[in-house]
């Protein structure tokens, strides 16, 4: 595939955007794409994912994964190939939607490294696992593959190889052994009061006001729970309450999201969540106990230290500039589903996407950092990679890693 037929799918990918589980579309272009280039093709693997199988002779076999879904946002880029798709969303109203997470770029990239990969036979040798995964954004995708018999129809990996696009440095890639992405928890949580005229809250127990209490005593969950050698992230993403300006309502509720990387500082968060909204709700009077659900959870990713390491050198031959260690990142993934099923290593790495004219001056990993938070980040309606040297690079590194798993035997 040439660079400009890459660039005009990203695009194309980037203006129809698809919410998780509802990635037909994206699905069919990779499918179809997958085909044209030799792969035995399986579509609606977990609901609507597409793995494609291409065996090369004896060897391993590298899974090389890609996600696909977009998010419920408006986008606000001004790109020319910007989104104005608007859609169901889990609640079961209309959203916008918006690859703000960088998706369609990890699509796009897979797609040309598996182009790349089947075009160029003699450098390597063993099976190839292409894997365009739903419903990453609900941590839901990787687990309904595997339900739907992944590995016991198409073969157990010996290494799972994937990357996320970040605002970085364009054509920089940065890989962390050990723990690279936080677990997520997603809970949601509703409070019960009894509603009446805005005019007598004294008639009422206002969940408004109990839902404000309740945010705020929330944020002082990880600072006064978490010691600070400890790493952990509580946000409440989500507040909803009321119809009316003079109508006190019933209920109110809440979103929130919690990032770990270890069992011990995960519980004592929860609990500390559940202890908070009970307390909170107790004195306001609420006449109805609070509703405490976890929705959705999955287990932070770890990147096995030797294999990161050995795949490290790989990544080094895509680009002159020098592969990072980002540290711990505290956005989650669920790529990590696939290594702990077949009980192999994962290396997962993030691959640059922001203009490079951001960074100039930059010389540090220090000043990168300090760069990167003034940028547009992943989720943010302002959030898009630029398109080279991102695609080039990204594309250059899933074919580098794989081949360095699937050596000429």
């Amino acid at each position: 595939m040439s660079s400009a037929e890459l660039a005009d799918l990203y695009r194309d990918l980037h203006r129809h955007p698809e919410l998780s589980f509802a990635e037909t579309r994206t699905a069919g272009i990779a499918a179809a794409w997958l085909r044209d280039a030799g792969y035995d093709v399986a579509e609606g693997v977990g609901r609507t994912g597409v793995v494609g199988v291409l065996r090369n002779g004896d060897g391993p076999t590298a899974l090389l994964r890609a996600d696909m879904d977009a998010l419920p946002v408006a986008e606000d880029t001004g790109l020319d190939y910007a989104s104005t798709v608007v859609a169901i969303g889990r609640d079961g109203e209309e959203t916008a939607v918006a690859h703000a997470c960088g998706h369609d770029m990890h699509v796009t990239c897979l797609v040309g490294a598996a182009a790349e990969l089947a075009a160029a036979r003699d450098s390597w040798r063993g099976t190839l696992l292409v894997v365009f995964q739903p419903a990453e954004e609900f941590g839901a995708g990787a687990d309904a593959m595997l339900d739907d018999g992944l590995f016991t129809r198409f073969g157990t990996p010996d290494v799972v190889l994937g990357q996320h696009v970040a605002p970085l440095p364009a054509g920089l890639l940065a890989l962390a052994a050990g723990p690279a992405f936080a677990g997520s928890d997603t809970v949601r949580v509703i409070l019960h009061g009894s509603g009446g005229h805005g005019s007598r809250p004294e008639t009422t127990v206002d969940p408004v006001l109990l839902a404000a209490a309740t945010v705020l005593r929330l944020h002082t969950v990880v600072p006064r729970e978490v010691a600070a050698t400890e790493t952990a992230v509580l946000s409440v993403g989500m507040l909803r309450a009321g119809t009316k300006e003079n109508v006190i309502p019933d209920s109110a509720e809440l979103g929130l999201t919690v990032r770990s990387y270890t069992p011990g500082v995960r519980d004592r968060v929860l609990a500390g969540i559940e202890r908070t909204v009970r307390g909170e709700a107790a004195a306001s009077g609420a006449p109805i106990d609070p509703e405490i659900r976890l929705l959705e959870s999955f287990p932070p990713v770890v990147n096995d230290a030797d294999a990161a390491e050995r795949t490290r050198a790989a990544l080094a031959a895509v680009t002159p500039l020098p592969v990072v260690d980002p540290g711990q990142v505290t956005g989650s993934e669920d790529v990590g589903r696939f290594a702990v099923a077949a009980g192999v290593p994962c290396v997962y790495w993030l691959l640059g996407g922001a203009d490079p004219a951001a960074f100039e001056g930059a010389g540090t990993v220090a000043e990168i950092r300090e760069r990167t938070a003034s940028l547009p980040s992943n989720h943010s309606p302002r959030y898009a990679p630029v398109v080279e040297p991102t695609l080039s690079v990204g594309v250059a590194a899933l074919v580098a890693a794989a081949r360095e798993w699937l050596p000429v035997g």
